[in-house]
């Protein structure tokens, strides 16, 4: 006899979520998490559509409720003195979201008003919608929502081992803050600690991150934005992409990538140098004013998913698949495993049948691959474009802002792609090589005839390029 049918270690934005969804499935639930206090994170803060309508899907949309959360219509993108709006897309082009039965109820899964916040233009504006807010008012929110649920019992502790025998995992010993050691047995133990995890070893040694960027962040007060209610990123050729966007009524995000393994010694001293110049001019004054405080940082890190097949064990989240943050794609991602895990364990009776349930994590781990595909190989091949650091790249990051210029489809289908609600990987490539092609046309009539034989090597160099930084992505997303 167990103690739980489902263990999950970790209340981040996934552990959450899982809880509740299992538990309105009628199954007995614990939720082990280090610290309950509201986390403070620079990460997690802007939710693409696809991801609110997962929310939607599992009766827990008002999660972005009351913490002063901005709805997001879409991206302003700027480059070079020029900038483009892109919108993100109408709701008559993309499918219906379908709730989980068990999930929603009590009309749990539409937006109420609120102070920052309109029912009405997220239910019936013809736009899908964003939100952006702050990190630990929404994992409060999301904590809050799964302790309601009497199915769910939560613990504080730290989990100090998986237990794990030659059948597979039967539950986890857990330290208490009093120093006491808890044993609890499970069906299934998930793990969704985060990008940080411990336990995903568990599935590999080699299951392990690599990091190639970071980000640097402020928080600007009262900051004058350029264009509200949107993401913005701010490009050029001589730095890597910053971008903004509204968390709360008074404060603004700023994330500044570095392109490199390590930061630069000289935090503030960078950031004045390399990003205060290349800021829109309504947004300098609060910048200045944010670089007297407190600089965070976070590394960008890469994880190709890895199969769950250890029988009583499932990874989930960042823990199991991690893509670079430039895109806001990571909650995306893993909201939406959590829709398709529900649907296939909903028709599991019980966990304690772990043929059907390494059978429902096999199709899980297939099933998965259109969506997070997509927004993983676009997250990496965006920010080579976009931190371009040699020529060919700086052709095609160009390209890619006057395909964007172009407007009808060469803005609905990218940003269908970033929203996650495109999720056709191989449809990706073909605009991916798309844009490449129109990046060689443009690059032709920038250098005239008189650089024709420079333009007709180029071919080849961007072509190359624009595969060694694109393939690579896609070859792992898909056939790992």
């Amino acid at each position: 006899m167990v103690d739980y049918e489902a263990i999950i270690i970790g209340a981040g934005v996934i552990g959450p979520v899982i809880a509740t969804s299992f538990a309105r499935q009628g199954r007995k639930v614990l939720l082990i998490e280090r610290d309950w206090r509201e986390p403070d994170r620079i990460v997690g803060e802007l939710m693409q559509p696809s991801g609110l309508r997962s929310l939607r899907a599992l009766g827990m949309i008002q999660a972005i409720n009351n913490i002063g959360a901005t709805p997001e219509i879409g991206y302003t993108i700027f480059y070079e003195g020029r900038k483009v709006h892109i919108n993100y897309p109408s709701k008559a082009d993309v499918a219906p979201t379908v709730p989980l039965k068990s999930c929603v109820f009590d009309g749990n899964d539409k937006v109420l008003d609120d102070d920052t916040l309109s029912a009405k233009d997220f239910e019936d504006d013809e736009f899908e919608r964003g939100a952006s807010f702050e990190h630990g008012k929404f994992i409060t929110n999301l904590r809050n929502i799964a302790k309601a649920e009497r199915n769910v019992t939560t613990l504080e502790g730290t989990v100090t081992r998986i237990n794990q025998d030659a059948t597979g995992v039967h539950g986890v010993k857990v330290k208490l803050p009093n120093g006491d050691i808890k044993e609890v047995t499970a069906d299934l133990t998930v793990a969704c600690d985060g990008i940080f995890s411990k336990y995903r070893k568990i599935l590999g040694e080699d299951n392990v991150p690599t990091v190639e960027s970071h980000f640097i962040a402020l928080k600007l007060k009262n900051a004058e934005l350029p264009v509200r209610n949107t993401g913005h990123v701010i490009l050029g050729t001589e730095f890597s992409p910053i971008l903004v966007y509204q968390i709360t009524p008074e404060d603004t995000r700023i994330l500044c990538a570095f392109n490199g393994p390590t930061l630069p010694r000289d935090i503030k001293g960078y950031l004045r140098q390399n990003v205060l110049p290349n800021l829109p001019q309504e947004l300098q004054p609060s910048f200045e004013i944010a670089l007297k405080d407190q600089v965070k940082t976070h590394p960008n890190q890469y994880l190709v998913a890895k199969q769950n097949d250890i029988p009583g064990y499932l990874v989930v989240g960042d823990a199991l698949n991690i893509r670079h943050p430039l895109t806001g794609g990571g909650m995306t991602v893993g909201l939406n495993d959590v829709v398709l895990l529900m649907r296939l364990f909903e028709k599991i009776p019980t966990f304690s049948n772990r043929e059907q349930v390494n059978e429902a994590l096999l199709e899980f781990h297939y099933e998965r691959k259109n969506l997070s595909g997509v927004i993983n190989v676009l997250s990496f091949a965006l920010f080579s474009l976009f931190a371009a650091n040699d020529e060919n790249l700086r052709i095609l990051q160009r390209g890619c802002f006057k395909y964007f210029e172009l407007g009808g489809t060469a803005i609905s289908i990218p940003v269908g792609f970033l929203s996650g609600l495109i999720p056709k990987p191989f449809l990706l490539t073909w605009v991916f090589f798309k844009v490449a092609f129109y990046s060689i046309y443009c690059n032709f009539i920038e250098k005239g005839l008189i650089w024709l034989p420079v333009s007709i090597f180029q071919i080849f160099t961007i072509l190359f390029t624009a595969a060694y930084v694109f393939t690579p992505y896609l070859y792992r997303e898909i056939f790992s």
